[in-house]
Parts: C-alpha cells; sequence; structure tokens
C-alpha cells in the first residue's frame, strides 16, 4: 500500500492567502478520502442467534403455553 498525503497542496490551490487562510467570501478546499483510514477488519463474528439460547428460548415458551393452558382446563372443569 502506498500512503499519499490527503491534504490538499498550499501552493497549488486557488483561493488560499500565504498563510494558509482563506479569504472571507472563499469556500474552503475540500478535503480528500482517506483510503486507508479505519480499523482493519480481522474478525467477523456470525450475525444471527445460536442454538443454544434459541433453544432455552422456545422451551422456555413452551413451558409457559403448556402452564396456561392446563390453567385454562383447569378453570373449566
Amino acid at each position: 500500500m502506498s500512503y499519499t498525503n490527503p491534504d490538499p497542496e498550499p501552493e497549488r490551490t486557488t483561493g488560499l492567502e500565504p498563510g494558509g487562510g482563506v479569504p472571507p467570501g472563499e469556500t474552503p478546499p475540500a478535503e480528500s478520502s482517506l483510503p486507508e483510514a479505519g480499523p482493519r477488519e480481522t474478525h467477523n463474528p456470525p450475525k444471527g442467534w445460536a442454538k443454544a439460547p434459541l433453544a432455552v428460548i422456545l422451551v422456555l415458551v413452551v413451558v409457559i403455553a403448556a402452564f396456561f393452558l392446563a390453567y385454562a382446563l383447569v378453570l373449566v372443569l
């Protein structure tokens, strides 16, 4: 990878004063992008639910549903 300076060159940028400032009414030069910025992607964890937590949640839902079904049957009979 080669490194490029993202800052504009003051000698070749129009609209800059000798000290590098921008005169009133002039738009400052745009920043260039930094292609090498940001962290490297070294770890990409899988997305979604793991099997064990999903199984525990499903078992709890079935147990709670069975409890309410049994409760409803006791009230009816």
